[in-house]
């Protein structure tokens, strides 16, 4: 009786963890090149683990990268804010004979979908991820 007990904890605590892992959504990235020996890449992440692993690296990485995308912060910030007020719109679609390229927002999501003769590639990240990584970038100041 009290291995099952002990099990059932740990399989609560499992469960409690997956849903916290998850309850911002996933990253997507999927990249499928069609040219000879093309790759295939399907690369899923909780979208919670991204703020914390750059939460959690070393500062001076941190403020390294802080000094690459300064420039692109306050834009990145006003973005993310204004795209909350759209959850499912269309900002760019452009189709010609060979490549569509399309971006939207889609139940709190931003979607890249480039669809072309060589390659496809799909970026689908959640708002709230990129409002929370200008959040981190925002705290720190470089040089300090």
């Amino acid at each position: 009786m009290l291995i099952a007990k002990i099990a059932l904890g740990m399989a609560s605590t499992v469960a409690l963890a997956t849903v916290y892992t998850f309850r911002e959504g996933v990253i997507r990235v999927d990249v499928d090149e069609f040219r000879d020996g093309g790759s295939h890449v399907h690369l899923w992440v909780p979208a919670a683990a991204v703020p914390m692993a750059v939460h959690f690296t070393p500062k001076r990485h941190m403020q390294q990268a802080a000094e690459h995308v300064e420039q692109f912060m306050p834009t990145l910030r006003q973005l993310s804010k204004e795209l909350e007020k759209y959850p499912n719109a269309e900002f760019v679609d452009v189709q010609d004979e060979a490549e569509h390229v399309r971006v939207q927002t889609h139940n709190g999501k931003l979607e890249v979908d480039v669809t072309g003769p060589e390659e496809t590639v799909h970026v689908a990240c959640p708002i709230a991820t990129i409002q929370d990584v200008a959040a981190e970038f925002a705290d720190i100041r470089p040089g300090a």
